[in-house]
C-alpha cells in the first residue's frame, strides 16, 4: 500500500479517536490502519490478524467496520459526483453494473439475492466512471435478481445526469432506460439486433465504436476488485452497500499515488 493510503486511513481513525475522546487502545492509529488495510487489501482471515497482533479477532472485526463506516462517509454522492465531471468540462461518463458475490445462505430470505444471469449469489451494484475509467459514484446494494434498469431507475440516474448536463455510455443492458431517448437523451447505448431486424453494416460499426470507448469502465471495476474482500461478500446488505464505497475512496487513493 502507499504512504498516501496509510495516512489517510491512520488519519482517519486518529480523528475518531480525538472525537470519542478514547483515552486508551490496544494499538496505534498507524498499527490498526496496516491490520485493516490487510484485511481489505487480500481478505485476510480475522482470526490471524488478531492472533499475530494479540487481540481477539472480534476487536479486529470491529476495526475493520469503523474504517469502513469512516471511510465510507467520504465517498461522493452521485449528484455532487457528476457536477464536479461537468465543471471540469466533462461530456459524458461510462456507466455498468457489477456483481459482487455473497455467501450463499440458505431460506426464502436469500433466494432474491439469486442472479439467473451469474448463476450465482451476490448482490448487484452499478458504478459512473469519468472517460479514463476511474471510479466517482457507485450505487447502494441490490438484491442479485435485480436488473441494471431497475437499479437506475432507483436511483433516478437519469434525472441526474440530465440536471448535470451530462450523457452515460452504456452496454445494451440499459437499453430502455431513457425515458427520452428521441427528445433529450442522456443515455447512449448500442442497437440490438431482433429476429424481425438484423443491424446494418453502420449500426454494428456504431456498437464497436461504443464499446471502444466504454472499455475504460472496467479499468474501474478492476481497481475496486483489486480489493479481494470483495471476493465472497459475507456481510449484511446495509454494510455491504457501505463496503464498495469505502473501497471506492480507496482505490482512488492509490490511483493518485
Amino acid at each position: 500500500m502507499s504512504k498516501r493510503t496509510l495516512d489517510l486511513v491512520g488519519g482517519l481513525i486518529r480523528q475518531e479517536r480525538n472525537r470519542l475522546n478514547t483515552r486508551w487502545r490496544k494499538v496505534s492509529s498507524g498499527t490498526q490502519a496496516v491490520i485493516v488495510l490487510a484485511v481489505l487489501r487480500h481478505d485476510q482471515r480475522l482470526a490471524d490478524m488478531a492472533g499475530g497482533n494479540a487481540v481477539s479477532a472480534s476487536t479486529v472485526r470491529r476495526w475493520v467496520m469503523e474504517v469502513i463506516r469512516l471511510l465510507s462517509a467520504r465517498a461522493p454522492r452521485l449528484d455532487r459526483a457528476l457536477k464536479k465531471i461537468a465543471k471540469k468540462g466533462g461530456v459524458v461518463v461510462l456507466l455498468d453494473g457489477t456483481l459482487i458475490r455473497t455467501r450463499c445462505r440458505t431460506g426464502k430470505d436469500n433466494r432474491k439475492n439469486y442472479s439467473g444471469k451469474h448463476k450465482a449469489h451476490g448482490l448487484l451494484f452499478l458504478a459512473l466512471t469519468d472517460e479514463k475509467g476511474n471510479l466517482i459514484w457507485i450505487s447502494s446494494a441490490r438484491p442479485g435478481r435485480s436488473s441494471e434498469i431497475t437499479t437506475a431507475r432507483h436511483d433516478k440516474l437519469t434525472a441526474h445526469l440530465r440536471e448535470a448536463g451530462l450523457g452515460a455510455l452504456a452496454d445494451l443492458g440499459f437499453v430502455g432506460l431513457d425515458d427520452e431517448p428521441d427528445d433529450h437523451p442522456v443515455i447512449i447505448t448500442g442497437r440490438k439486433a431482433t429476429r424481425n431486424h438484423k443491424l446494418t453494416d453502420a449500426e454494428k460499426e456504431a456498437n464497436r465504436l461504443l464499446s471502444r470507448e466504454r472499455a475504460a469502465v472496467e479499468h474501474g471495476f478492476a481497481n475496486l476488485k483489486a480489493w479481494r474482500i470483495l471476493t465472497k461478500v459475507r456481510m449484511n446488505t446495509r454494510h455491504a452497500t457501505t463496503l464498495p464505497r469505502a473501497l471506492l475512496v480507496l482505490a482512488n487513493t492509490e490511483i493518485q499515488r
